[in-house]
């Protein structure tokens, strides 16, 4: 029989830690203890949207599946078979209930100020416990139906949508996490319970506790309701995209008052490690600021001349199948905003920010990590997406402090290229609607 083994990890620098529990269900859970009146849990799944074609080991077939289904499969898992309402459970208990779906991972969340190990049960119950039926899998496709119809309603995820379908043309990060309204109408229980049993396997989730909270009293919960399962690998396969964006520019009609636009960059880097990719997110960040802050030349020129608003914002994305660079803001002319972005960059490239712009931006964004840890659910957010991108939350500040101005200058020259650089535009509908 397996046995339940616990780790220890400190930071001395940040003078932060956590107990590593090796559960013997095969459940990896952290606990991060800090002494703050909110204790956090995040009990997260490797499986988002991107994942639509799997095997498990000793299967010789891949299975396909409908976009959408691993949104669909959080919204069913609060469900019970006895009609309880999960809510109403954490409610009774004095905790705040939440879930989440991305490209990459599911993620059930509560924070509460007492009753946490009550709390915790409940959470691990739930997600645990599945239950889905051809009725509640109805009543779910016409609820998600209505969500569907509000995002394509909604300009700024349409945009977001947008330009992921310019940058990529086969790459699953293109599926919307809702899925489509014909995609979902295909969802059965049957093909719930398929995907269900494939990735909500404990060796392949993960729990993240922050708070005033005990490592053994953690476990004493795990052990009243985790069940122990042997792992089985899941195989996922990605239809490989090309070097090049898909298309360059989109415009589409809504009612809006101002333009919206994104501007991207395809990122087509090969990853050798984890280290390596959080690098990259790091090196990008420090560039984000040097770059396109508000206190840069550029963005206040462009303020000053109404090109850009407040509103205006970048950064850098990495999931486990795409990694692109996205800027987004509202301004009257977006194909002027664009030309002078593409001009900007190229100046750059000649005529680069100094070292000391780049140390200023790098401690900034040091102090920035440090906040992190001021609060149990940032702690536990971050800790999570790291941990499955394979990295240690504690290591990233020792990471960032090592970036050099070399680096990220390099980084400048190689990326921003215009080859790899796409447009998606929002305008406003004409005055006479037509």
């Amino acid at each position: 029989m397996a046995k339940t083994e616990i780790i220890h990890k400190e930071n001395a620098a940040l003078r932060e830690g956590y107990d590593l529990i090796k559960h013997k269900s095969g459940l990896s859970i952290f606990v991060i203890p800090k002494h703050m009146t909110t204790a956090y849990a995040l009990f997260g799944v490797r499986y988002g949207s991107i994942d639509n074609c799997f095997r498990l080991e000793g299967e010789s077939d891949f299975t396909r599946v409908p976009d959408g289904v691993a949104h669909f499969l959080e919204h069913k898992m609060f469900e019970a078979e006895d009609g309880s309402d999960t809510n109403e459970r954490f409610a009774k208990l004095g905790a705040s209930a939440n879930a989440f779906t991305s490209a990459d991972m599911t993620a059930y969340e509560f924070s509460c100020t007492e009753n946490f190990y009550e709390s915790l049960t409940v959470l691990l119950d739930y997600v645990t416990h599945p239950y889905f039926t051809e009725e509640n899998v109805k009543k779910e496709q016409g609820i998600i139906g209505q969500e569907i119809s509000g995002c394509h309603d909604n300009p700024h995820r349409r945009l977001y949508e947008m330009i992921l379908s310019l940058l990529y043309g086969k790459s699953n990060i293109r599926i919307p996490i809702c899925g489509t309204h014909a995609s979902i109408a295909k969802i059965t229980p049957e093909l719930l319970y398929r995907c269900y049993s494939a990735f909500y396997q404990l060796s392949n989730m993960s729990l993240v506790v922050c708070g005033d909270v005990e490592t053994d009293k953690i476990i004493s919960v795990a052990d009243s309701v985790l069940t122990d399962a042997d792992p089985v690998e899941i195989h996922r396969y990605f239809e490989a995209d090309t070097d090049i964006p898909a298309k360059k520019r989109e415009s589409i009609s809504m009612p809006i008052g101002t333009p919206l636009f994104a501007i991207g960059f395809k990122d087509c880097t090969q990853f050798k490690t984890p280290q390596e990719e959080m690098r990259r997110v790091l090196i990008m960040r420090l560039l984000t600021e040097l770059l396109f802050g508000t206190s840069t030349e550029f963005y206040g020129r462009m303020y000053e001349e109404g090109l850009l608003t407040p509103s205006f914002s970048g950064g850098y994305e990495s999931t486990r199948e795409a990694s692109f660079y996205l800027l987004f803001g509202e301004s009257q002319d977006p194909d002027a905003v664009y030309k002078r972005i593409l001009a900007m960059l190229q100046k750059k490239k000649r005529n680069k920010p100094t070292e000391a712009d780049f140390l200023r931006v790098r401690r900034a964004a040091y102090a920035e990590h440090i906040r992190i840890f001021d609060s149990t659910e940032a702690i536990a957010d971050e800790f999570l997406a790291d941990l499955f991108a394979g990295i240690d939350l504690l290591e990233v500040g020792a990471m960032l402090s090592s970036i050099t101005y070399d680096e990220v200058m390099a980084a400048l020259d190689d990326f921003f290229t215009d080859d790899i650089a796409v447009m998606a535009v929002v305008n406003p509908l004409p005055e006479n609607g037509g």
